[in-house]
């Protein structure tokens, strides 16, 4: 039932129980409680009080029903609540792939050859580490080369590109090795001519990638 017709019958039961109620207090102070059959008494104040009160009341239900309605169509319509619908989770980052992780490699290794030379005393046998670190760090170039031509040809680890970096990234770790070993060396021999044997030897270890 809706809100019309629960307003309607609201009306007539109300308009018509009022009217029957005083009707009968009218008729019971007027008699005395004596008058006429109970049951034509009952009946003629059924009568009257329906349509005495039932028709008034279900007149004002009908207004008030009518009301309630233009209320509830005037009210704007319920906000639907949407689900929460998290974005797609971020792509992988481009270019950290196995082959910038060879570079990466690399790279550390001349950054530790740096640090290594920087633990020896200022000397000339110094100043010899120190370019052969620049000659070292220079074929950088051709590591990051190959990488970008395997990563080009999306070559795997058995295609000769992988193989390519793989062999530059281990011999500048074995070259790393080698400096760190002169320098431990040279603590106690820091003399030119105490070391000359051995930076002779590294330099000829330095890795050169673009003659291979």
């Amino acid at each position: 039932m809706g809100a019309m017709g629960r307003s309607v019958l609201a009306g007539l039961i109300i308009g018509t129980l009022s009217v029957a109620m005083f009707l009968m207090l009218v008729m019971g102070a007027s008699t005395g409680g004596s008058s006429g059959s109970p049951l034509a008494q009952l009946i003629a104040v059924g009568i009257v009080s329906l349509f005495g009160g039932g028709i008034p009341g279900t007149l004002i239900g009908v207004v008030v029903g009518a009301a309630k309605n233009r209320r509830a169509q005037a009210l704007p319509p319920p906000t639907l609540i949407r689900p929460m619908v998290l974005p797609p989770p971020p792509p992988p980052p481009v270019g950290r792939d196995r082959w910038a992780g060879a570079v990466g490699r690399a790279e550390l290794s001349v950054r530790r050859v740096y640090a290594v030379v920087e633990t020896v005393p200022p000397s000339p046998a110094r100043d010899w580490m120190s370019r052969i670190a620049g000659q070292f760090e220079a074929e950088l170039g051709n590591v990051r080369r190959i990488a970008d031509l395997g990563r080009a040809l999306d070559a795997d680890h058995d295609h000769p590109v992988g193989k390519r970096l793989h062999a530059a990234v281990r011999d500048f770790t074995a070259f790393e090795d080698q400096v760190g070993g002169v320098a431990l060396r040279m603590v106690d021999h820091t003399s030119l001519d105490a070391a000359r044997v051995h930076l002779e030897v590294l330099e000829q270890q330095l890795p050169h990638l673009g003659n291979s």
